[in-house]
Order: structure tokens, then sequence, then C-alpha cells
């Protein structure tokens, strides 16, 4: 320094070369550091300290490893100074000059902001603020000396900073380097973002931080993610890992001595993790979008502001291969975007993990649930009977209820199917099997995701993976704090509570059980059952819910093609078509809720009946597709003439089990049926009930008196032996009676029990329908079953007529006909069988004109043309009543013929 004096008085010495940089660190009120500007790595960078000032001293923690040494208070104003130094340089461009080096290396010099030394110079606006002081012994023989002097003769006079009146000792803050409790301290801040300064970075992810206004200097380690670290080993230097000094960096760059704000999240081990907002950012997501950092499970389900976040930044830097990511390959990296995401109809659960799906190309694929495990055998429960053979299905706790859950959610739906891995096969070692090769996937349904579901319910667990394996499901973070919310709960496998049992008594093939249970089931008409396996076309293995028992079920009334059977010695070949009948049976009620009508049992101890599925009955449905031929054993069955017709219109398609077939005097009586006239043979109705797809019931009149008469006496029986209100349970396809709204009792049947309070059933007399309390039902008496007098009500639909697919044009049509004919005699001509009820014409009783023409006339309906030639002459009436309407523009017609270009804009169709 006095060098640099005496050059000042000689006026001889070379100028000083000026230096530029940026301010990286503000040490205290008379140091800082610079560093350069970066180029392939972290810049280099040196300390500069201010010349001819001193300021106070900041605080020091004592030396670990020093039991007599103590903390170092801070001096008085020392740390207003470093403030005011950090708030005007940090991040900023100064230009400085070195006037001397200590031989210990310490460089001192003039500092000023900006690019040359025309800016603010930094020591002057410290002196003069009254935050720092002239050094002791400094003879002002320069310009710069004696401007300092100046200055601070000013300060003094303005009582600024040091010169106020005072110790200064407000300045001085109260440091505190521990916390006591610290999962407390971070409790009692309840995740409000808490006002800190940066105060040194440790590596991209951990700092430490000053939090105002109480001075806790706390180490923070971001939330969710981990940068790569230096490694520290004892009398060794520090090794960083890759890109660990270039993570260091950009923290540094962006968050050092800045003020933030932190919210805190917990406590680890004594260390806090939070996360650190910065008016320009998050820096948690910016490191991970940048490739310094990866997620990791442990903490990131803390992060307040959501993992999924977290996830997609990380996503974003490994798809481009950034840093840490370099060498990165995804794990469906050679799947086609096909193959990745796709729609698919699920149509088995094979395991609480995994399903079958169909494919839109038709082809079958297994899929696995990413990241979950299914319920298993633990401890003691292994110790099964040695004489009973393991069923997984219902010996391992919670493993049926997991499967029903799937199979209730997914049988027969499609799913978005997400792969997010391929597990490649695996060989058997002594305690694990061996696995195949196995996709698993990501399925949702309407937006949610099965195996969150699943885990939610406590009916999976979630697999924990090796920080860098990176074979796991999408959204793993969704599925931990799933399995979180089931543990807290204590839902299925994480229970406190009885394991529940599910005793299933396996009755197929044994003929002496199947004895004793057939006369239940014939009993109990239409059962619930669920269709466990499918061994072949017509022949199903059965889970009947309400009676706990497994059953082998054989289809009546068909002979359905049989698949290949290995017998001893040889192999026997299947029939054709066996396979195709197969996969059409599997297709159609594999796993599906059915209903079953046992009729007998073989002298294997199979139950031979009748299968329905929403309506169709699978016998009919196999010879409707050429995959079955009529049995002569179903002649005594109600459903022989629905077999004959399937039959025949299956013989006409020569497709199949028919592909042979040659039609003999068939061709004649066809054409003798073309040429015949239409037969129109009206009998008298009563119509009851008009749906709103313009369906109609009716009763036949003729009947109408034996109606009357069993409704009489059915309810004087049960006025006479009134029925306990509640004691009835209602079943699905059951027969009952039901208390109507003008307190009467009719007959009914019962179509969906919601619950007690909702049951759902048809008045099979009148054919309306009714939601009503179960305590409003009651068991049909025997006496007046269907077997006494079949149900009176019965379904048709109008012949001709198209109903128009718009709501207000349908309600407009069924208004009309509700107005005209509910609870009127009228005639009725049956003209032709349709899918689910014939289709009829319908006369008004006194004037005989059509019920359907006068609709067309009206342009409320429009027609539907058949192309049979005995129908011709009705059909040209209907067309020309439709021309009518359309000129007079009647309803349907106002806006002209709208079918031209714009049907189905408008809900209508040709």
């Amino acid at each position: 320094m006095a060098s640099a004096a005496a050059a000042g008085q000689g006026g001889s010495a070379p100028p000083l070369t000026v230096q530029r940089g940026i301010v990286k660190m503000v040490l205290s009120g008379c140091a800082i550091i610079v560093r350069g500007q970066p180029r392939g790595g972290p810049p280099p960078e040196r300390q500069i300290n201010l010349s001819n000032i001193r300021a106070g001293n900041l605080a020091r923690r004592a030396a670990a490893g020093q039991p007599d040494a103590k903390d170092t208070p801070d001096e008085p104003w020392g740390f207003p100074a470093r403030e005011f130094l950090r708030k005007k340089l940090i991040g900023k461009e100064v230009c400085f000059t070195v006037e001397y080096k200590t031989p210990q290396g310490r460089e001192y010099g003039m500092v000023y902001l900006g690019k040359d030394t025309s800016g603010e110079n930094i020591a002057e606006s410290l002196v003069a603020e009254g935050l720092a002081s002239r050094r002791e012994g400094i003879r002002t023989n320069n310009l710069e000396q004696s401007r300092l002097a100046e200055l601070e003769e000013q300060a003094k006079s303005a009582k600024k900073g040091m010169w106020s009146e005072g110790s200064g000792s407000h300045t001085i803050r109260d440091l505190k380097y521990t916390i006591e409790n610290p999962r407390h301290f971070v409790d009692s801040m309840h995740q409000k973002p808490v006002n800190a300064i940066i105060e040194h970075v440790r590596d991209g992810s951990v700092v430490r931080a000053l939090l105002l206004p109480d001075y806790y200097l706390v180490t923070v380690m971001l939330s969710g993610i981990k940068c790569p670290t230096f490694k520290r080993e004892a009398d060794a230097p520090e090794v960083p890992e890759p890109f660990a000094a270039e993570a260091k960096f950009f923290t540094e760059s962006r968050l050092l001595q800045r003020d933030v704000q932190i919210v805190l999240e917990s406590c680890h081990n004594q260390n806090i993790l939070g996360t650190i907002l910065h008016p320009n950012g998050n820096i948690t997501e910016l490191l991970l979008r940048e490739g310094f950092a990866r997620c990791v499970d442990w903490s990131i389900a803390v992060y307040t502001r959501g993992a999924e976040k977290l996830r997609a930044a990380e996503r974003f830097a490994k798809e481009r291969k950034l840093r840490i990511w370099r060498d990165y390959v995804a794990p469906t990296a050679n799947l086609d975007q096909k193959d990745k995401q796709f729609v698919a109809k699920v149509m088995q659960v094979l395991n609480a993990d995994a399903i079958v799906v169909k494919l839109s190309s038709g082809d079958h694929k297994t899929i696995h649930l990413s990241s979950i495990r299914p319920p298993r055998l633990e401890g003691d429960s292994t110790q099964q009977d040695k004489n009973r053979k393991l069923r997984p299905l219902y010996d391992i706790p919670y493993m049926f209820e997991a499967r029903e859950f799937l199979r209730k959610k997914l049988i027969g739906k499609k799913v978005n199917v997400t792969v997010d891995y391929i597990r490649p096969a695996s060989s058997a070692t002594e305690t694990v099997p061996a696995f195949s090769e196995r996709t698993c996937a990501t399925v949702s349904i309407g937006g949610i995701n099965i195996a969150e579901a699943l885990v939610s319910k406590g009916l999976a667990t979630v697999i924990r993976y090796r920080q860098d394996d990176d074979q796991r499901s999408s959204h793993y973070d969704e599925l931990l704090a799933a399995e979180a919310r089931a543990i807290k709960n204590g839902k299925g496998l994480h229970s406190k509570k009885e394991v529940p049992i599910h005793r299933v008594a396996d009755i197929s093939g044994d003929t002496q059980k199947a004895k004793q249970f057939l006369p239940f089931l014939q009993r109990a008409g239409r059962s619930e059952a669920v269709v466990e396996y499918v061994f072949s076309g017509s022949r199903l293995k059965l889970f009947m819910p309400k009676e706990t028992c497994l059953i082998t079920f054989l289809l009546a009334g068909i002979e359905c093609p049989r698949g290949a059977r290995n017998l001893p010695g040889l192999v026997q070949e299947g029939e054709p078509f066996s396979e195709e009948a197969t996969h059409f049976t599997k297709e159609l009620v594999l796993q599906r809720e059915v209903e079953v009508e046992v009729e007998s049992m073989d002298k294997a101890g199979n139950f031979i009946g009748w299968l329905h599925i929403e309506g169709v009955n699978l016998s009919v449905a196999l010879v409707e597709h050429a995959l079955s031929k009529v049995h002569f054993t179903a002649e005594r069955s109600s459903y022989y003439k629905a077999l004959l017709a399937a039959e025949e219109a299956a013989k006409q398609k020569k497709e199949k089990v028919w592909s042979h077939y040659e039609e003999t005097p068939v061709e004649e009586v066809v054409q003798v049926l073309e040429e015949k006239e239409r037969t129109a043979n009206y009998k008298p109705v009563f119509v009851t009930e008009i749906t709103d797809d313009l369906h109609f019931y009716v009763q036949d009149v003729e009947t109408g008196a034996q109606l009357e008469k069993l409704m009489e006496n059915m309810r004087t029986e049960v006025g006479n032996h009134p029925p306990v209100e509640g004691s009835y349970s209602p079943r699905r396809g059951d027969f009952c009676i039901a208390k109507f709204v003008d307190g009467e009792w009719y007959r009914a049947r019962v179509e969906k029990v919601e619950s007690a309070s909702k049951v759902h059933i048809f008045y099979i007399d009148y054919g309306n329908k009714e939601i009503l309390p179960s305590t409003r039902l009651a068991t049909l008496p025997p006496a007046f079953s269907t077997r006494v007098l079949p149900a009176q009500a019965t379904e048709y639909k109008f012949a001709f007529i198209q109903v128009p697919q718009d709501e207000d044009a349908r309600a407009d049509a069924v208004d009309s006909v509700v107005r005209d004919i509910q609870n009127t005699q009228c005639l009725l001509n049956v003209e032709h069988l349709g899918p689910g009820c014939p289709h009829v014409t319908l006369q008004f009783l006194d004037s005989k004109s059509d019920v359907g023409l006068g609709l067309v006339k009206e342009g409320l309906v429009m027609v539907e043309v058949r192309k049979e030639k005995q129908f011709q002459k009705v059909i040209t009436e209907y067309l020309n009543a439709q021309e009518t309407a359309k000129s007079a523009r009647l309803n349907l017609w106002r806006y002209g013929d709208f079918r031209a270009d714009d049907a189905d804009e408008f809900g209508y169709s040709r």
C-alpha cells in the first residue's frame, strides 16, 4: 500500500490494468469474490479486498474439533455493510484494478460498478453511507485518499451508519447455528414461504440458508431431487462426480446470496427438506429440466408443488439426453408409438396385477400393471394343509377382492394402455420361478389409473426400486401416495381386522354333491353366476356367488363342435370350428355376470341348462353365428322356436358349420313365402304402457278376466296373510309382488338391486317399471306364480316406422301415442319378428284406422322401408302419407327434407 502511495506522489507509475468480472459473492463489507464468464465449465474466480477502507467483520462459528473455541459475533455495522454490497453487486458486472498483492496472495484494489472506472466507486459509497471507515494510518496524499477522507467527514457530520449515536449493537445479529427440534421447527412454519438469503451452495441441491427475520442458519436439501455430489474422504481432496461442479455453478449463479423464499416441507435426519422460490423460477424444476439432477423417491412425496411437475421436468431432460442423462436409453425406446400407447378392450383378468386385452388388430395381449405387487401369502399362512391344493384366488387374503375389483371395473370395457417398460424373461432359481417377458403398463379407464385405485383400496402394494432403476410406472409417485393413504386408513392388506375367508366349494365333477344341489338350482329359476373359465364353446365353469360354489355348466339345446382332447397315448383332434366356438363364447361371457337356468345334470355331475347374458341366450347366439347346431333335446324347451329360427337363418348364409349345407326343397317353400299375401289377423288387446323409445306393452283381451280373477284372489290372500315388512330380500330375476302407488299389490320381477332402498322392478302384467324400497316388496305366493298364469304384458314395436333419434322429436311422437292409445282397447296384427320383440301394426278399435300410419301423416315419425313383397302395398301407403306430411311441412318436416345432407347432425338416420 505504501508503494502505491509513493507511486502516487511521484506520478511516474504506469496506469493500473483494469479487469472485469461478475460478482459471485460478498464476503464482508470490504471483500468480494469476482468470477469470469463460464466457458465449457465453471469459470475462474478471485477474491478482491477493497483497499484503503475497513468494514466490520461478520460472525464466525467456532471451528469444529476445538473444544475451547467460541463463536465470534458480528462486529457493529458489519452485517449492514455486507448487505449494502450484496444488494448492490451480486450478479452484476464490475471492473477493478489490483493495487497491490500481499506475500500470502491477498489482492487489494479498487472496484467500480459497471464496465469501466467511470462507474460508481464501491469503496467511496461504503464510506459515504457510514458503513466503512478509512484505514488508520492512511495519508491523504493523493486524490483517492483525499476523496475518502472528505466522504468520511461528511458521513460523520450527518451521523450516518457507524457514526450515528449509540454503540451499533442493534446491527449485531443473534445467529442460531443449530435447531434443537428441526421437525417441530418445520411444522411450526406450516409450509408458508419464509424469507431467506442463500449463504452457501454445497452442491447443486444442498444449500446453507439464513432464515429471516430470526437469523436461523440452516442446511436445506431440495425436496424430491438429488444432484451429483463431491465425494469427501479423510485426508484426500474432493472428488466430484460427473457434472457435480457444473450443477453447483448452475445453482450458485442463480441463488447464491440472492433474496429468496423457502417453503420448509419436511425433515430428514436433522436435515431440512424444502423448495426454494425465486422470482425468476423454481430451481428444483430447472435443475431437473437441464439434466443436472434426478428425482428421488424418498423425498419427492413432500414436494408441495406436485411430484408430476418434477417427473415431467426429468422426462424432458431424459428425452433430450442432457448432461447426466447423456447415455440414457428409455425403457420403451425399441417400441413404436402405436405399441407404446393404445386403446384396447379388456377380455380377462388373470390376476390382481395382470389382464388380457384385445387389440384393434384382433390379437390378444397380456398386460401387467406397472410397479404393483398383488396380495401374496406371508409367513405362517404358507403352511397350508398338505392334502389340500392351494387355490390362490380364494386362499390368498384379499386376492379375490382384488380380482373382483378389476373384473367389475374392466371386463368388456375399453381402456387406455400406456406401456411403461418391458420386463425381460428370467430363468428359474431355487426360490423364484421362471418368468416370461412381461409388458408392464399403466392402464386407465375414465381418467382413473386402475393400479392406483387398487393400491388405494389396499388390494395391492407398491414395488420399491433402486434409485437408478428406471423400469417403473410413469405414475409411480401417485402409487406411493395411494399406498400411504391406504396404510393410514387401514384399508385391505393394511387392515388390523380379521382377514376375509372365502369358503368356496368346488362341486364340478362331484356327482354326489351335484345330485344334492340339483333340486335347489332347479327351484331357484334364474340364478346369478360369474363365468370363471371357458373349456369349449358350450362347456363352462361357473362361480355361483349366493351359493358360494363352483360348478361345471353345459349349454342345453345345442350340439357344439368338440375341441381337441388329450387322451392317454394320443391327442384327439378337435372338430372343425371348435376353436371359433370357444373363442366366441370367451369373448361374450368370460368373467361376465350371467344368469343361468339349470334343467338337469349328466352322469359326470355337470349341470345342463340355459345361460343368459344381457338378454342374450348363449345357446341361441352360438346357433345364430353358425357355430352350433340345434340338438333334438331342445324340442321340450321354451327356446325351441328361437333356436330353430336362428338355425334356419344360419343355414341360408352357408357359413362355418353349415358351409357344406345343401338346400333341398326349401327353396320352393321360400318362393311361396315371398309370393304370399300379407296376413292380417287382428286381435283385440288392451294397451297398458308406452315406453320412451315408442315400444308398448299390451294385455290380451281374451285373458283379461283370468288376470282380474287372479289379482282379486291374490290381494285377498295377501290381505289375510300380510307380509312382514322388510322380511323379503330381493334378488335380480326373482318374481315377487310389489305395492304400487295406489296401495294395491301387483306381480313384478326384480330387474336390479342397487341397495335395500333402491330396487328396480318391472310389473309383469302391465309393462311399467318403478324403483321401490325392499319394504314395499314381498314374496310372490306360489298359487299366483307365472306357471299358474303367464306374465300378461307383452312387448311390441310399431312396424314400418322409424322413431326419431332426436330426444325432443321422439318425445312428441311418444306423447301423441300416449294421448291416443294408452289404457285403451285396440286391434293388433303381428307383421314380422324382430330383435327383442315382434313388429306389429295397431288399429283403433272404433275407426279401424292405422295408429302408425297416423303418426306418419302427422310428420312425427319416418317410414322404415322393407323389401318383402307382401309388405309393398302397405309400405306404399306409408310412403305416400310421408310425402303428404313433407309437403305440409308438419313436425319433423317443418324445415324441409332434412335427411338429404344433415341427418346425422340432427340425430336422424335414413
